[in-house]
């Protein structure tokens, strides 16, 4: 993870799109990495492309699948969409009928299960590509069959189209009516195999790799909550505008209600408590949980802002957590005598996987360095308690390069607070001349 898969991807696509050999790709990544793949190819591309991600409705899905297909204009044409839409009624046969010259599989690992419907979908879909690419930091998670369904997509030669014949082959069963695996034989023909097509690189081995790597995955509102959004962004402005006098304050207020709604929660004037208006960013976060914690077996530090989202990201996390595995959770009214404990318990006790800390509280002071992988759900305004909060894990004791997943909702006071802390800059002290910017 974290070795430069979507570049090298991206450099792939641009050289057969010189060639002349694929004209069309199709991407399919877990939810919260598809609107990354726009900006990847923004930021990184030199060659003309034209992408579209298919999110929303099945309507709006298939809408911007059409319109990519329309493009008239000489550009490689990307479809990203989401590996749970992909064998959908009516969008699988529409990107059948796309008939991509690329597949790329991103984040692989999502169709290990080999009689999983989606799975069966996308090998259905690689059958009839030119080309296919996998791209994944565990294709192996937990077990060597899980490779076998990956490898039907990508190259059916390898392995075979059997997954009985293949388990057959390299695992060995037992158990209850024999239908458990108890161990494996044969690996090293399995690895030579599954190496003979594939190119792998550890972090150790990149040595310009720098110590902390920063990845931002770009969060989609609904149509709904994208209304709500606005309403209150153009109430905010208008309200600042005739309002006489601005100060920090008043703007901060505002500015604090649209970043509590991109957080999911909407905070009424008259309710005594938020109400939950989106699971968006929480959707976000399970496929990095799944990803990192349950499959990868790493430890994982998420940092918010408020209340509700630590007690929506706690409610989550107990959810998806295999059996036995904890968390442990720092906010304000958590005692300070008692913060101690909890670090150490996430620090040393092996079933305790997840910190969950509020930044304000947990962003300073305390060492996590059993962990090497941080998601800020939310961040607050402040440069220095951003800055203080990213040394949590890396600092000394830490032996492993840092990864920092920003989640940031795409057109919204998010980006505007990534912005400014990217810029080293407190947004505190700058709304009061900047707030028209920070509204539109």
């Amino acid at each position: 993870m974290g070795c430069g898969k979507t570049l090298t991807a991206i450099a792939i696509m641009g050289a057969a799109y010189r060639m002349g050999v694929v004209k069309k790709v199709l991407v399919i990544a877990p939810t919260s990495v598809v609107s990354v793949w726009p900006k990847e190819f923004e930021e990184f591309a030199d060659f003309p492309v034209e992408c579209k991600t298919l999110l929303g409705t099945r309507q709006q899905r298939l809408k911007a699948l059409s319109e990519l297909e329309k493009c008239r204009a000489l550009k490689l044409r990307v479809a990203a969409i989401n590996y749970e839409s992909t064998w959908r009624e009516g969008i699988f046969e529409a990107l059948k009928e796309y008939d991509a010259d690329l597949i790329i599989c991103d984040e692989s690992q999502r169709i290990k299960t080999y009689n999983a419907a989606q799975s069966k979908a996308i090998h259905q879909l690689g059958d009839i590509a030119r080309y296919k690419m996998i791209l994944s930091g565990t294709p192996v998670q937990n077990e060597a069959i899980d490779i076998w369904s990956q490898y039907r997509f990508l190259d059916r030669t390898v392995f075979g189209d059997s997954f009985f014949a293949f388990r057959g082959r390299y695992a060995i069963m037992g158990g209850f009516n024999q239908k458990q695996i108890v161990g494996y034989h044969n690996l090293d023909t399995l690895v030579r195999k599954e190496h003979s097509i594939a190119f792998r690189i550890t972090k150790e081995e990149a040595v310009d790799l720098p110590e902390q790597t920063f990845e931002t995955r770009y969060i989609q509102m609904g149509k709904k909550e994208r209304i709500l959004y606005d309403t209150i962004r153009k109430d905010s402005y208008a309200e600042l505008e005739n309002g006489g006098e601005v100060t920090a304050a008043t703007v901060l207020t505002k500015l604090l209600r649209l970043q509590q709604l991109t957080g999911g929660f909407l905070v009424k004037d008259d309710a005594e408590k938020p109400e939950q208006v989106s699971t968006a960013k929480l959707d976000a976060l399970k496929d990095i949980l799944t990803d990192y914690v349950v499959e990868s077996g790493k430890k994982l530090v998420i940092f918010a802002r408020f209340l509700p989202e630590i007690k929506a990201i706690l409610a989550l996390a107990e959810k998806t957590l295999p059996k036995g595995k904890k968390s442990v959770v720092i906010y304000g009214a958590i005692k300070k005598e008692e913060r101690g404990t909890l670090v150490e318990q996430f620090q040393t006790d092996p079933e305790t996987v997840l910190f969950i800390g509020q930044i304000d509280t947990a962003g300073t002071g305390i060492t996590l360095t059993a962990a090497d992988t941080c998601v800020y759900y939310s961040k607050n305004f402040n440069y220095a308690t951003y800055e203080q909060s990213l040394s949590r894990i890396h600092r000394i004791g830490q032996k492993n390069r840092c990864t920092y997943i920003d989640l940031v909702v795409s057109k919204s006071v998010d980006e505007k607070i990534a912005k400014a802390l990217q810029a080293k800059e407190n947004l505190a002290k700058t709304v009061v001349d900047n707030w028209r910017e920070i509204f539109r």
